[in-house]
């Protein structure tokens, strides 16, 4: 194509196109290459379906989106000054500087063609364009041609009546003409004509004007009681068609009109320039205190939630997800709301920490990657569940809702993934990272930017979900750590920073995390206090040992007969219990302590419980003898076989918990009288993956991928419009060549002579048809060496699978 030639179609100007604007056209809209296309007329045609093309805007700013709304309701052959004059708003300046750079990105994504002459593509200006029963989003409604060809009028359906078209131009002082076209024409250039147009308008009745400053900027329809007979100032506006009937009781103000009484402009107001994000400032070293303290408390809090799940695994619901009992239980352990709750399972889940047991009566438990997480760092497990948050595209925010059949949500269930989460979440965190070091922002800024940035995506109302994933956003990130009172840590501006490992967020936060302490505080009223987080195995025992009362900076554990028996149950002696608790605390050991320690292993086993249906076993037959006589053993059907032995009429669990209920501090006992330690089993489901995100569309291809693409599209392009040998019988209709097996072999033994290139059509093992160029090498057993231009290497053609071939007139190679 010459260089004052204009290109006439999308994909002459694709393929006047360099290979870098092809390789960006294809990263900015991936679902092109889905597969890729054979050459660049294929390209063209996929960039204007409607599927790809709503994806395409939905990926635009509002100003870019703006101007592609106006290029939608002007004319075909748009100008750029006519454009300019559309999108002029009250900063003329900021629209003029902003105005290449929208026409460019348009440009760029395919929507639009051309250069002296803008034509957006056919699917985007139906998109975008006023419909004859919808405005478009400029608030400008159908033009006078298709509000009098397509929209109902006072007499009935249908087109406007000839008879009234006259009428018309006879009320606007316009000569008669011969046809409907004519008389709509002649409207239309009226309408056009600033000056004649001012003119009918000046002479509008004050009521009229009034009518038409209400329909100026959209909605254009307006309702009245009855077309044919309405009031004086409509009928004035219906005569000189500034109003034109859309129904019975409907008129719309055509896009003409509109335009002039806007003094041109497609919108009201245009926003060329992002809402800023205010900052507010906070010390950077508090900010990032803050968040490390937040992070070391989500890893706990979810070692917390999963300890406690591996021991009480709860049943998956039959429709799936968790129920709201157990939900409510869970809340409770972690002593945290229901939704935050939700929250922390969902994470879990996203990590790949928690999943399913596959099991018959299917139960969620913690997975062997659990195991080893618990491993790891700290930091490094914090690491861990910020990148899961980051990409996951469950959102725990919708638990509690109800999904398109009313039904509600549960958590871990389906029906909660939303694609969009994983955009928000990052572009939220950008925005922050954007700020000065230590500043945070509100989140209606924060909305309000990302509205701009996407106006299309994930809708724009105050209740959209993308108002809400950026609530949710910003909540979820300072539970993680990644913020700190509202403003991003320095460990998570390393997570978010392009091609830097994860590594270097672990490093940059290990540091600000608090030591784990090897110590507690013993009080006398039966506490201890952890003033910080603890070392794995003494937390871990003092959890058997005692009960947690309350979280925070520091936890405070509550020493019961319960919790000694608990750690007497699961195998530890008193002498144990009273070294452990002498080498990890900073104060003595208080006497009441002792006592209670002492007190409940000495009755501890005492009562011996074994499976008979079950008995009752004790040295000390007084015991016994109380025990019988007790009333609140009523229930349990005890009756005496021996001095020393009960039998009851309840299994061994029922009867062990109910005589603790009573104050008795019994020992379940084996076959061979030994005490069986109860230690619980912790269950781990079999070894599963964390669960993938669920994308609305391809991921943004490799440069690997992109440079192979155009190189096949170019050269299947080269193909389909190489000029071949006149001798050659013209293609088939579908673009292959054809030609007799014969004709086909004799031509490719020539090329192997003569080092010429060819041009083949070829079907492939699937049924796929394709165009190609090749250089044949090697003719033999039925086969066909060549050199690709299309893939560029050397691949090996069945001749049976070549429909044709034809001879290049000039060789591409």
């Amino acid at each position: 194509m010459s260089s004052t030639q204009r290109p006439r179609t999308l994909a002459e100007a694709l393929r006047a196109r360099g290979d870098d604007a092809l390789r960006a056209l294809l990263q900015a809209r991936p679902d092109l290459l889905n597969p890729v296309p054979n050459d660049l007329t294929q390209l063209a045609t996929r960039a204007g379906t409607r599927a790809s093309v709503v994806r395409a805007l939905e990926r635009l700013d509002r100003f870019t989106l703006q101007t592609a709304e106006a290029l939608a309701i002007a004319p075909d052959d748009c100008t750029y000054e006519t454009l300019r004059g559309l999108m002029r708003g009250d900063d003329a300046e900021a629209t003029d500087a902003a105005l290449p750079h929208a026409v460019d990105t348009l440009r760029g994504l395919a929507l639009l063609w051309g250069d002296e002459r803008l034509r957006l593509i056919r699917t985007a200006r139906d998109l975008l364009a006023p419909a004859a029963g919808a405005p478009s989003p400029t608030g400008l409604g159908p033009t006078v041609s298709e509000a009098t060809a397509a929209v109902p009028h006072a007499a009935g359906q249908g087109r406007m009546s000839p008879g009234r078209l006259q009428q018309l131009l006879a009320d606007a002082g316009l000569p008669p003409t011969h046809d409907p076209v004519s008389a709509v024409a002649s409207l239309t250039e009226l309408f056009q004509d600033r000056e004649r147009l001012g003119a009918v308008l000046a002479e509008a009745p004050e009521q009229a004007a009034a009518v038409l400053a209400r329909l100026t900027w959209g909605p254009p329809y307006g309702e009245v009681t009855d077309v044919t007979a309405t009031q004086a100032h409509i009928r004035w506006l219906l005569d000189r068609a500034l109003l034109l009937p859309s129904g019975p009781k409907n008129v719309v103000l055509p896009r003409e009109v509109a335009l002039h009484l806007r003094g041109g402009r497609a919108h009201r107001d245009t926003e060329p320039t992002p809402p800023p994000v205010t900052p507010t400032p906070h010390d950077p070293q508090a900010v990032d205190g803050t968040a490390a303290g937040q992070a070391f408390a989500a890893v706990r809090t979810t070692e917390e939630l999963l300890k406690h799940l591996e021991l009480n695994s709860p049943p998956v619901l039959r429709a799936g997800g968790l129920s709201v009992r157990d939900l409510k239980r869970i809340a409770a352990t972690l002593d945290v709301p229901e939704n935050l709750a939700a929250f922390w399972l969902e994470l879990a889940y996203a990590a790949g920490l928690l999943a399913t047991d596959g099991e018959l009566d299917e139960a969620y438990a913690p997975t062997p990657a659990y195991d080893d997480w618990l491993r790891l760092p700290t930091q490094e497990r914090w690491t861990a569940l910020a990148t899961a948050w980051l990409a996951a595209t469950r959102t725990s925010g919708l638990v509690g809702g109800k999904d398109a059949k009313g039904r509600a949500l549960a958590a871990l269930g389906p029906e909660l993934d939303r694609s969009l989460a994983p955009e928000v979440r990052r572009r939220v965190l950008e925005l922050l990272a954007g700020l000065p070091g230590g500043a945070s922002a509100t989140p209606d800024a924060l909305l309000e930017r990302v509205r701009w940035e996407r106006p299309l995506r994930g809708n724009a109302g105050p209740d959209s979900l993308r108002a809400d994933l950026v609530r949710w956003t910003v909540t979820e990130a300072e539970l993680l750590g990644l913020t700190g009172r509202g403003a991003l840590a320095e460990h998570a501006r390393r997570l978010l920073e392009a091609g830097t490992p994860v590594e270097a967020a672990a490093a940059t936060l290990a540091p600000l995390l608090p030591a784990p302490l090897d110590h507690v505080l013993l009080q006398a009223d039966l506490t201890a206090i952890a003033p910080g987080p603890l070392q794995p195995h003494l937390a871990e025992t003092l959890n058997v040992l005692a009960d947690i009362e309350s979280k925070g900076g520091a936890t405070v554990y509550r020493f019961t007969p319960g919790s000694v028996r608990r750690a007497l149950d699961a195998g530890r002696t008193a002498a144990e219990l009273h070294e452990f608790l002498a080498a990890h605390s900073r104060t003595p050991v208080p006497q009441p302590l002792t006592y209670l320690i002492d007190d409940v292993a000495r009755r501890h086993g005492r009562l011996r419980v074994g499976a008979a249906s079950a008995y009752v076993r004790c040295d000390d037959d007084a015991l016994l003898s109380e025990l019988l006589a007790d009333r609140r053993a009523a229930g349990l059907g005890l009756r005496r076989l021996a001095p020393t032995v009960l039998a009851a009429q309840s299994d061994p669990s029922a009867l062990l918990e109910k005589l603790r209920a009573m104050g008795f501090a019994p020992a379940a006992e084996s076959a061979d009288g030994d005490v069986l330690i109860t230690r619980a089993d912790a269950r781990r489901t079999p070894p599963r993956s964390a669960p993938t995100p669920v994308n609305d569309g391809p991921p943004t291809p490799a440069a690997t991928l992109l440079g192979a693409a155009v190189r096949a599209i170019r050269a299947g392009d080269r193909a389909s419009t190489a000029v071949h040998r006149p001798t050659v019988p013209a293609p088939a209709t579908n673009g292959l060549p054809r030609s007799a097996a014969a004709e086909t072999l004799a031509t490719m033994q020539a090329a192997v002579l003569t080092g010429e290139s060819v041009w083949i059509g070829y079907v492939n093992a699937d049924g796929a048809a394709s165009q190609r160029v090749i250089g044949p090498v090697r003719v033999e057993g039925g086969f066909v060496t060549a050199y690709d231009h299309t893939a560029e290497e050397v691949r090996t053609f069945a001749l049976h699978r070549i429909t044709g071939v034809a001879e290049l007139a000039d060789d591409p190679a």
